[in-house]
């Protein structure tokens, strides 16, 4: 795939792009964008079309964590933590699926999180975003079945990345079982061909999702305490990167 490439970080988009050049020959547009500023999901649907871009896969990857009290938790980081992982996911999801379904193929990959299937203590706003994105993609996910178009919303575990450092939970994953991005990605995009509303990578996630059904909701809230109660200092994120992809030969 040649991949069209969109983050704040615009130096490690450049050596991201140098990479996949070198490994896969893949061609890639760069494209500095704070995709937390309002403005910036129409600025970025623009600049793809004024550079003559079709876009057959869109992945709505780019987001951050916020953990802490809510007594002591900065209000305008919420908000912005909100703008960036549902009005981001939104506004650049209606504007490239209608030309998707205009040309009657392309999908769009949302990535939610396991936390959207309850709620979760002392990162309630974060669990209510991800909870916003599933329940949006599958959604739209019925609505255009049968039109040659595919949305599908990615739940992950716990990941190997860089959100848990900056949410302020630096410990959390040398205390639980985790997977690298690459199987993550790899575990979608297969999930993807096959047309799937959801997609939850590795077993332990899957039944977890199934027991927190199952479970009285207070008893699952309370449960969530013991895994991000504050005390290990509570920190700011970087947005990450969001990969609008085009299909081989499409641009």
């Amino acid at each position: 795939m040649h991949l069209v490439l969109a983050a704040r970080r615009t130096d490690r988009l450049n050596e991201l792009a140098a990479e996949l050049h070198a490994r896969h020959r893949s061609n890639c547009e760069v494209i500095s964008s704070d995709l937390s500023d309002p403005r910036e999901p129409a600025a970025l649907f623009d600049q793809v079309a004024q550079r003559g871009i079709t876009i057959e896969l869109l992945i709505n990857n780019a987001g951050f964590a916020v953990v802490g009290e809510v007594g002591k938790t900065d209000s305008e980081r919420i908000e912005q933590m909100l703008r960036l992982n549902v009005m981001t996911v939104t506004d650049l999801t209606y504007r490239f699926l209608p030309g998707m379904l205009a040309r009657g193929h392309g999908a769009i990959l949302n990535v939610s999180s396991v936390a959207a299937f309850q709620p979760v203590a002392y990162m309630a706003a974060y669990a209510a975003s991800k909870s916003y994105i599933l329940n949006f993609t599958e959604a739209l996910w019925a609505e255009v079945r049968g039109r040659g178009v595919s949305l599908m919303a990615v739940c992950p575990g716990t990941t190997r990345t860089e959100l848990f450092d900056v949410a302020g939970v630096p410990g959390w994953l040398k205390r639980r079982p985790s997977h690298s991005a690459e199987k993550v990605a790899k575990g979608a995009l297969r999930a993807l061909e096959k047309r799937k509303q959801c997609y939850i990578p590795g077993w332990r996630n899957y039944l977890v999702t199934m027991l927190v059904r199952m479970a009285p909701r207070s008893v699952v809230v309370k449960e969530s305490m013991r895994y991000f109660r504050p005390g290990r200092g509570t920190s700011h994120s970087d947005p990450e990167i969001v990969q609008t992809a085009p299909r081989d030969g499409v641009r």
